[in-house]
């Protein structure tokens, strides 16, 4: 990535603005057309589906799409000790921008269909088996994530990264928020997509479980990551000095 850090920073708060409100205006939009909840669903997760992966495919270039303060935090963890690593200064410019778009784009979604700017949502996800669906999901995401950079198929991101978000719609219990900044962002809404304040300390928390988790499978899967090398090694080195030189 070679924007600069402000440019990065912003891809990440529009990508976020974006993103939540592709989520919380599908459900809107969903439950103006429909009553039946399986088909709500299924408009929610289509549009999220195609919604986030425009947004990788997009600001991918520019900031790395991470639209997720876990994601980050991830990537700073595996850089740490490189030279090439994730800086702590960016996550603190990343980290803010993600969830400030992410509150700002339920407030649009909702101003997009006349609704209370800023109304707080009184869906309680606070179950066990939720909590466990978010473990799952986010644990999923991060070894998606950061196993296609492992194996060098990053140019996958968005089709495999999107397409993971729309399965765990439907196979966690949660509905895979699996990200803290939309998990605060939806909390801003009383509609189809929110979350009561009161459940998303908990759904952070498990979140945060899942990133560890998934970091954890991918050491297992991958094996841990060879150290950089220079392009030139020593012995390479020293036969180039022994060589002859050509006129």
């Amino acid at each position: 990535m070679s924007a600069s850090l402000c440019r990065r920073a912003l891809a990440e708060a529009v990508g976020s603005v974006a993103l939540v409100a592709v989520v919380v205006g599908s459900g809107i939009q969903a439950t103006e057309l429909s009553r039946d909840v399986g088909v709500q669903l299924l408009a929610n997760s289509l549009a999220t589906v195609f919604g986030l992966g425009v947004l990788i495919a997009l600001l991918g270039p520019v900031s790395g799409a991470h639209f997720n303060p876990l994601v980050t935090l991830a990537a700073w963890f595996k850089g740490r000790r490189a030279d090439e690593g994730f800086p702590l200064r960016d996550v603190a410019a990343y980290v803010p921008a993600q969830i400030s778009g992410a509150i700002a784009g339920a407030v649009l979604a909702d101003a997009m269909f006349g609704k209370p700017l800023v109304q707080w949502s009184t869906r309680d996800r606070s179950a066990g088996h939720l909590l466990l669906g978010e473990i799952v999901a986010t644990s999923g995401l991060i070894l998606l994530i950061f196993g296609l950079a492992r194996v060098g198929r990053t140019h996958l991101a968005p089709v495999a990264v999107a397409s993971y978000i729309g399965a765990a719609y439907w196979f966690t219990s949660s509905t895979s928020f699996a990200n803290p900044a939309v998990t605060i962002g939806r909390a801003f809404t009383g509609t189809f997509a929110g979350i009561a304040p009161a459940s998303v300390a908990p759904f952070v928390a498990a979140q945060a479980v899942g990133a560890v988790l998934g970091l954890a499978l991918m050491a297992a899967l991958f094996g841990p990551e060879a150290p950089p090398q220079d392009e030139t090694s020593p012995e390479q080195a020293e036969s180039e000095l022994a060589a002859p030189a050509v006129p």
